[in-house]
């Protein structure tokens, strides 16, 4: 089975969590993507969705579904989202495509969260994929040195930028031994739009599809 398929039949089976919520919270990413289109099926019993994305707002839309501002929708029932990496623990890094700020908000803003992963994305120890921190403009010199004393190798993802117009430093050679703490540590230093270790709010349950088929981690 390719990695794609695998990405297919996780977001298949995250499906169940999402019949009898009327707004979810949805992120972003090629997992995501192909639960995105598999919601088209259900697309009469959703009222609209809160997106993480530009990308996922005009995936959502392409299949008829009303995309909903998070201010309007309040506290969500349910969030699904990818990751980058996760452990046992459910913490996770995610960032990779980018919306780690607006995911972070609306994991926040929700009750539960299911991640959907293949199995090459489950990890012993958080950091061997960079781990990226949105940072304003202004700082990201600033704050590549803040990181520089905390272990990290950042680089600058060059020309790009966020949909809230930030910058992203991917910060290499970590090993996060603490999600938790350095998710504190690196969320206080001034210039950081958000860091994107998911720690402090982790996923509720993680779908993680491995060629033996789900296997579910609460």
């Amino acid at each position: 089975m390719t990695q794609d398929e695998l990405k297919k039949k996780v977001a298949e089976a995250a499906l169940k969590y999402a019949k009898g919520v009327s707004i979810l919270g949805i992120g972003t990413g090629s997992t995501v993507n192909h639960f995105i289109d598999l919601l088209a099926d259900l697309k009469g019993e959703i009222d609209g969705a809160v997106s993480s994305s530009e990308m996922s707002t005009a995936r959502l839309k392409k299949i008829g579904i009303p995309v909903i501002d998070l201010n309007a929708a309040g506290t969500l029932d349910l969030y699904v989202d990818g990751a980058d990496e996760v452990n046992a623990h459910l913490q996770m890094i995610k960032g990779g495509g980018g919306a780690l700020t607006r995911e972070k908000v609306i994991a926040a803003a929700s009750r539960k969260f299911v991640c959907i992963v293949d199995e090459t994305k489950y990890v012993d120890v958080l950091g061997r994929f960079p781990l990226p921190v949105e940072v304003i403009p202004m700082a990201r010199s600033f704050v590549a040195r803040e990181l520089v004393k905390l272990g990290g190798q950042p680089r600058l993802r060059e020309g790009y930028l966020t949909d809230n117009g930030c910058q992203i430093l991917d910060v290499y050679n970590l090993d996060i031994l603490n999600p938790p703490e350095l998710e504190r540590t690196i969320n206080n230093i001034p210039g950081v739009v958000t860091v994107g270790i998911f720690a402090l709010r982790p996923a509720d349950v993680v779908l993680l599809g491995s060629e033996g088929g789900i296997r579910t981690l609460k």
